[in-house]
């Protein structure tokens, strides 16, 4: 029987330290660096339309929208990640010690690709789920017009809305921000 080399495993200050400097992003998994992949040009019009959109709706109100790399810590499952779209209140809460990491977003939203969406929509949401601050998810198809809404309604009990029509508009529960499809998808073209 071969032995089967084990990953190493690093504490939350190694991947930090780490993290820092590195060219590329990566998420720390309990334990384990995972490093993330690059997206495709509809994945970042994306993200890119959307955090716009709230940046622009939010303008008034006390919180903040950050895309792409702003490190989310999650205590519960030791998880630190860049969600692709992130809104947090303002004044930001920080995680101890750390001046690049927040730690109580109210809304995030994920762009979904081939690779990502099993753990997007699974573990990943999951996880999520355990930030007492987060009340939001949303889900951004970039192969088709679809959206998933999920916004919590109790403790253990989430409302899902899908938008799947380019003229429907999303309507924000935590926020008083309506997001456009067309707008959302404007800048975005699909495979034929």
């Amino acid at each position: 029987m071969i032995a089967t080399p084990q990953a190493k495993t690093y504490t939350a200050e190694e991947y930090l330290a780490v993290e820092v400097d590195a060219d590329v992003r990566s998420e720390y998994r309990n334990g384990e660096i995972v490093l993330m992949s690059g997206g495709t040009p509809a994945h970042n019009a994306l993200t890119t339309a959307l955090s716009s959109l709230l940046w622009l709706g939010l303008s008034d109100q006390p919180y903040q929208a950050f895309a792409i790399d702003q490190r989310l810590h999650i205590p519960a499952t030791n998880l630190y990640t860049y969600p692709d779209v992130i809104v947090v209140p303002e004044p930001n809460e920080l995680l101890t010690g750390r001046k690049d990491t927040v730690t109580s977003p109210i809304l995030i939203a994920e762009v979904l690709s081939d690779s990502t969406k099993s753990y997007d929509i699974g573990d990943k949401f999951e996880a999520y789920r355990s930030i007492p601050s987060f009340q939001e998810y949303l889900l951004v198809d970039q192969y088709r017009h679809y959206v998933e809404q999920h916004v919590k309604q109790s403790e253990n009990q989430w409302l899902l809305t899908i938008y799947n029509d380019v003229s429907a508009t999303i309507e924000l529960s935590t926020l008083a921000v309506s997001i456009e499809m067309s707008k959302l998808y404007g800048k975005v073209s699909f495979p034929s």
